[in-house]
């Protein structure tokens, strides 16, 4: 199946920089990005527009805000609205516009604190999630449940 244009929403950070360079290396030329600049994800009509206008085929969401252990503590609200806004539009706009392919990347902290290792997807909503990074956890893991 093809796809035609992929766009990548996070394309600077740590796994979309990684992605981003490896279609790259692949060979595929039809990627979109944009900056946080150029496009804010926060925004539910900028980013409808911007489906409506570029027409992906595929979506990344590698797209989030993220911070260390005293940011999460401290801006725990501001992380799970803005998670929830970025990856709610994204998922929203794919939906509306028939987007082919949907990638939705999630994280080992939206599993239980204390998962028996090695993780097994199972494991998903069956404990408390580690507390320095619980807003961050409940966005990824309402994602994945609307998706």
């Amino acid at each position: 199946m093809t796809f035609g244009s992929v766009y990548i929403a996070g394309h600077r950070g740590l796994v979309g920089s990684a992605l981003l360079l490896n279609l790259q290396k692949h060979g595929y030329r039809n990627i979109i990005v944009r900056t946080h600049h150029e496009l804010d994800l926060r925004h539910t009509e900028n980013v409808r527009e911007f489906f409506a206008t570029n027409k992906p085929g595929a979506v990344v969401v590698a797209a989030a805000r993220v911070g260390g252990i005293h940011a999460n503590n401290d801006l725990a609200v501001e992380f799970l609205l803005e998670n929830l806004q970025i990856q709610n539009n994204l998922i929203s706009a794919s939906f509306d516009f028939a987007v082919k392919k949907l990638l939705f990347l999630g994280s080992s902290c939206i599993y239980p604190r204390l998962a028996v290792q090695p993780i097994k997807e199972e494991a998903l909503l069956t404990g408390l999630l580690e507390p320095t990074n619980e807003a961050y956890a409940v966005a990824k893991i309402a994602g994945i449940k609307l998706c």
